[in-house]
């Protein structure tokens, strides 16, 4: 019996570990279908006119598993708009290393992205209209940072080895310029013809870029 009790016990342990793994994939399952469900209905009607209600059943996921995840539809949202920041600073991203290896370029083209971007009624309501006001600034600024400020003193720091930018003041400079292009976005996305506040934005962070890199 002993012997057969020691065979025994390393299945058994499998069997546990795959249970586990199992569970934490389900979780994870569920945790991304809230989240999916939840960007389109808040991008879509806003983070006030959107109700745990609708979520779930667009989720098709019980109240019960919802506030495992998510305590709150406060902590639903900040999850949705980390997911979005997150996206944003992956296409802008893309969109710089597509321009080539020249750092000003990157750099215009990055921001280009951006404002392009503002364009989309989610991302407009989602990481422009109600970010500050559900989960306050000083989170929003911390999304920003965690995805988004990296990437850009990394670019300006490319420009800077050209002799453009003044060492001393590049880190206040990366600063600025995203504070430029969120204002300039936020300007886009509340415009009564975004389309026409877009060919503007895009005109201002132009002379912004030139007149910072003394072109």
């Amino acid at each position: 019996m002993g012997i057969a009790r020691a065979c025994l016990k390393p299945t058994a342990g499998l069997e546990s570990a795959t249970l586990s793994d199992l569970r934490l994939e389900k979780g994870k399952a569920t945790r991304d279908r809230l989240i999916a469900a939840a960007r389109k209905l808040f991008g879509r009607h806003g983070y006030e006119a959107t109700s745990i209600e609708a979520i779930l059943k667009a989720s098709r996921v019980k109240r019960g598993s919802l506030y495992h995840h998510f305590t709150t539809k406060e902590t639903l949202f900040d999850a949705v708009l980390d997911s979005v920041v997150g996206g944003i600073a992956e296409t802008t991203a893309e969109a710089a290393r597509a321009a080539g290896a020249d750092p000003v370029a990157r750099l215009r083209a990055g921001c280009d992205a951006w404002l392009r971007m503002a364009l989309d009624r989610s991302i407009q309501r989602i990481a422009l209209l109600d970010a500050a006001s559900v989960v306050g600034w000083t989170r929003w600024r911390e999304l920003d940072a965690k995805y988004t400020l990296g990437r850009l003193r990394a670019n300006m720091r490319g420009v800077r080895a050209f002799g453009s930018l003044p060492a001393a003041e590049l880190d206040v400079l990366v600063h600025m310029l995203m504070a430029a292009l969120s204002e300039a976005a936020l300007l886009i996305a509340s415009a009564e013809d975004p389309e026409a506040a877009l060919a503007t934005g895009r005109a201002a962070v132009k002379t912004f870029l030139d007149r910072l890199m003394r072109v």
